[in-house]
């Protein structure tokens, strides 16, 4: 059973997706977190930065966003990409001081830095994921039938507007009629978003879209995925997600219940499960372990032998353990919302077929993850590169 866990403290939601009684992703929602991610504004031209190819934007925040000039320029299709970033074209020829710019919110801002801003705008729907601008249509990498793929982009190319691309989300696998619904609701999103844009006259920042939040986002993806229940402890997210239900005939079989604040998280030993979460050290059956580390640049996850040492020979011993980490690491990848470049280093193995088997291992494993992954593979080093992006933004 596929559960949606809420607990509503002072300050802060704590989220808890829960899989037959195990907490499988957590997050935890501050009411001054002030979450932007996906927002999109008019913003203002402040100062031209010639020296990176990038300028400040004032969105009406306490510190200016930044844009590069990649995402100023006319989106490509990334088998471009190269070219895009060869262009000759300065920055200080396309945009000038106190000029407007319709931009979205990348990266939230952190306690260093401004936000980052594009004006290559992404608008998410059930089914598809709408780019105004642009005319790339592309389906999710989760979807891997080839015949499936295309009737995909077909069909959305057919019932899309002039201008406009689309992501094809992993949700609209096998479907037709509610991805063209799907369609034309995003479009008037947008086109009401242009409107309110145009309307506005005064050379200031304002907000003309604010994205979904974690709950929201959450209920849109898991609905396809079997979710069968939310519990919550609070009338605000009762009546919250009662109204989506009732809006939405997708929802129409979700069970909504409410429960004390002091025993809703004691279901299933959630309080325990969510105190093991931020461990450096996570044990694994065998008697290895994992250690995780956070950097500013990177996540390294390191792998080791601990109290196992096997029973056959030494290749048999470290491909076990590697096996076992690879599946708890694609766990702990989703349980901890760990986005970026992340290093996995495995312990050495000695047979190609090893690695070969561990690198398809962690491919299967990762398509359990809602999240864009992308696994580069082992490196010279015979480290395992890869990079996930996160479910929800965080002020790293």
């Amino acid at each position: 059973m596929l559960e949606l866990i809420i607990k509503r403290e002072k300050d802060e939601r704590k989220i808890a997706l829960v899989e037959n009684e195990k907490i499988i992703e957590y997050y935890e929602e501050k009411e001054d977190d002030n979450r932007n991610e996906g927002n999109i504004y008019i913003g203002v031209v402040k100062d031209i930065v010639k020296g990176m190819q990038a300028a400040f934007i004032d969105i009406g925040k306490e510190k200016n966003s930044l844009i590069h000039l990649k995402d100023i320029l006319e989106k490509k299709d990334e088998k471009k990409e190269k070219e895009k970033n060869k262009t000759d074209q300065k920055i200080e020829k396309i945009i000038k001081p106190n000029e407007k710019l319709l931009v979205q919110i990348k990266k939230d801002s952190n306690e260093k830095k401004g936000a980052r801003v594009s004006t290559h705008i992404n608008l998410p729907g059930k089914y598809i994921v709408l780019m105004p601008n642009t005319d790339i249509i592309t389906v999710s990498q989760k979807i891997e039938n080839k015949e499936e793929q295309e009737r995909l982009k077909k069909l959305v190319a057919k019932n899309i507007s002039e201008n406009n691309g689309a992501v094809i989300r992993t949700s609209a696998e096998g479907r037709e009629k509610e991805i063209i619904e799907d369609i034309k609701k995003v479009e008037k999103k947008w086109e009401q978003i242009l409107e309110n844009s145009k309307k506005e006259k005064q050379l200031k920042p304002k907000l003309l879209y604010k994205s979904e939040n974690i709950v929201e986002k959450m209920l849109i993806d898991l609905i396809d995925k079997g979710l069968e229940r939310v519990i919550v402890n609070d009338s605000i997210d009762y009546n919250e997600i009662n109204k989506i239900k009732n809006e939405n005939k997708e929802y129409k079989k979700l069970q909504i219940s409410v429960k004390g604040e002091e025993s809703i998280f004691e279901m299933y030993n959630l309080q325990k499960q969510i105190g093991k979460i931020n461990n450096r050290k996570v044990w694994l059956n065998c008697g290895g372990f994992i250690t995780i580390d956070k950097t500013e640049a990177l996540t390294a996850i390191d792998v080791n032998t601990g109290k196992y040492v096997g029973t056959k020979t030494m290749e048999d011993t470290v491909f076990k353990v590697n096996k076992e980490a690879t599946i708890e690491i694609a766990k702990q990848l989703r349980l901890r919302d760990i986005g970026g470049i992340i290093i996995i280093d495995y312990i050495d193995m000695a047979r190609e077929e090893d690695k070969i088997a561990i690198e398809e291992l962690l491919k299967e494993e990762l398509k359990k993850d809602r999240s864009k992954t992308q696994i580069e593979g082992f490196t010279k080093l015979d480290l395992m590169e890869m990079t996930r992006k996160h479910i929800c933004s965080h002020k790293d």
